[in-house]
């Protein structure tokens, strides 16, 4: 989740000229906006903001370079791939191209839920390779979330990780229905009640103290963490080990074999495109991925006494089960930080700085969260900021590297990335190396393309009447308790 940024099923007015492109230009429209002053990283959100780092740009790229990989974006795809490439052969050369600064764009802002969660149903993922395809990636995510503690644990890397599950919530009949069906569904594919648990209001009650609960679920594959440390931390690490990441460094053209930027051209055998929501900025990729805005706010720090009227003593990940996504977590500096969706997409996929502030959203923010915990009610929100996520077309993520040009990619996190980019970078990693024991290459992602977006005005008329529609379910299953038709012919139509 997180950006879990999306709507549910795990997703989850026409803008200025100016945009902000954190990796990218794109060579058919002047896209250009000063970068960021050092000092004015810390303002990115409040995981930047309470970092003990001072954000100094490493040095760009001043000449021409070769080496074995390139990879565009120093966000958790292209560093993590990093990382599995050079701690499989530490003699391999890799170089991080990044336009800003590592851990700019939404490896450093999200909601810090470390997931098993995956945009695409099992039922979906079957349709691609299989039923036992869809249940090993299933298992592969399970595995990956531990698997990113105990790495940040082994590099030294102090992200807050605790794995204290996600706690979901269902606090109408129609959000205990579908709780109901999705334990169910996990069930049926052969994951027992350790993984999946249905909860009574009761039990609810025993992780968190959420108004209104008729009941929920609980799943141990979350764990909650700081994701600006970890993202920050993966990249001293890989530096460590060899790679070497170029900041403030924009990639101007990306193609076979070759990444060109403004002062020194990048030759590699092997070119990684690891962009997720700022891959329309790149020339031939407009409408591969739509940037959709998830927006975050967070407490300030909290006493004892409301926390006991809260719990989440566990730092136990929470939402409830509504289709427009919400999600929550207790930091280690005993705040809440909480975000969601409901923020428009930009015509042609247009991002700008101006985007991520939306009191509009952040107040819809503020006023769920206080609905979830009236405690709240009286307290202070520190901070407010957002970001962009990648939706492909059909809410599918994926994994792909093609060995006649070079050209890898990974994404369409659909807001669920933390720990699924984990997983895409160790099989890119895989995948460029041809040691593959796992036979990750096989999993139900790889090797697939979606269908690229509709063009404008279509594809702002689809992507905003999606947003519209799930918001009026929700509002309409508050009010009368019962399912959204509307909505459950979506999901249906979409093969969810």
């Amino acid at each position: 989740m997180p950006f879990t940024f999306g709507i549910r099923r795990q997703w989850n007015r026409i803008p200025p000229k100016s945009v902000c492109c954190p990796h990218l230009h794109h060579d058919r429209q002047a896209v250009h906006t000063a970068r960021m002053p050092a000092s004015g990283y810390r303002s990115l959100s409040l995981w930047h903001d309470t970092m003990d780092d001072d954000f100094t740009p490493r040095p760009g790229l001043d000449r021409d370079v070769e080496v074995d990989v390139a990879i565009v974006g120093a966000g958790y795809t292209g560093l993590w791939t990093a990382y599995h490439l050079v701690r499989a052969d530490p003699t391999v050369r890799v170089a991080v191209i990044e336009r800003e600064i590592a851990g700019f764009g939404a490896s450093g802002r999200n909601g810090g839920w470390c997931s098993a969660l995956f945009p695409a149903s099992l039922q979906r993922m079957a349709s691609e390779r299989g039923r036992d395809a869809a249940v090993r990636m299933q298992h592969q995510l399970h595995d990956t979330v531990a698997s990113v503690g105990a790495i940040a644990a082994e590099e030294g890397i102090d992200c807050h990780f605790d794995q204290g599950g996600y706690l979901s919530v269902a606090r109408n009949p129609a959000q205990l229905e579908r709780v109901r069906a999705e334990v169910a569904d996990f069930h049926a594919w052969g994951f027992g009640p350790d993984d999946h648990r249905l909860l009574d209001a009761h039990e609810v009650a025993e992780f968190a103290q959420v108004s209104d609960a008729l009941g929920g679920s609980w799943t141990p594959h979350c764990a909650a963490i700081h994701p600006a440390r970890l993202v920050r931390g993966l990249a001293a690490a890989v530096e460590r080990r060899g790679v070497t990441i170029y900041e403030r460094t924009s990639a101007v053209d990306v193609g076979s074999r070759r990444v060109v930027t403004p002062h020194g051209t990048v030759r590699a055998e092997h070119v990684v495109l690891a962009t997720e929501g700022y891959t329309p900025t790149v020339a031939g990729r407009r409408r591969a991925i739509a940037p959709v805005y998830s927006l975050m706010t967070a407490t300030e720090p909290l006493g004892d006494d409301i926390w006991q009227q809260i719990g989440l003593e566990r730092r136990t990940t929470f939402a409830d089960n509504r289709h427009l996504v919400v999600y929550g977590q207790r930091t280690r500096d005993g705040r809440i930080a909480f975000g969601g969706r409901g923020a428009p997409y930009h015509y042609a996929s247009r991002l700008s700085s101006a985007y991520e502030r939306d009191e509009r959203v952040h107040a819809m923010l503020r006023r769920i969260l206080v609905e979830l915990f009236p405690v709240l009610r009286d307290v202070a929100f520190t901070h407010a900021w957002g970001g962009n996520l990648g939706v492909p077309r059909d809410w599918f993520p994926s994994v792909r590297h093609d060995k006649h040009t070079g050209l890898a990619f990974a994404g369409g996190y659909v807001g669920d990335g933390v720990a699924t980019s984990a997983l895409a970078g160790r099989t890119l990693a895989a995948m460029i190396s041809g040691d593959d024991p796992d036979d990750l290459a096989s999993l139900p992602w790889a090797g697939r393309t979606s269908r690229a977006w509709e063009p404008e005005p279509l594809r702002w008329l689809g992507v905003n009447a999606v947003t519209a529609l799930m918001t009026s379910a929700d509002w309409s299953e508050r009010r009368t308790g019962r399912s959204s038709r509307a909505a459950s012919a979506f999901w249906t139509a979409m093969g969810q």
